[in-house]
């Protein structure tokens, strides 16, 4: 499985701008939506669980990494139906 690891970021602000990244990432994530899906979610997870971010925090990027998902796949559709 392909998780990408953080390197242990020095503040809340860039733990989340390196997890937008990630979530930015088109390839991978049209690649393989249910993997990019379930690294955002254990990343996500991991920042909460060492406290980087709060239950708030996690709450949106939870939220974001579900959209990303939903994108990727009505992309995929898209792609197979010719649209």
């Amino acid at each position: 499985m392909d998780i990408e690891h953080f390197e242990r970021p020095v503040s809340k602000q860039s733990a989340i701008t390196q997890w937008e990244a990630m979530l930015r990432d088109d390839v991978a994530l049209l690649e393989n939506p249910g993997i990019r899906h379930k690294t955002l979610i254990t990343q996500a997870h991991a920042l909460h669980r060492d406290k980087v971010i709060d239950r708030d925090d996690l709450s949106d990027l939870l939220e974001q990494a579900d959209g990303a998902l939903a994108y990727a796949v009505e992309a995929l559709i898209d792609r197979e139906i010719g649209e």
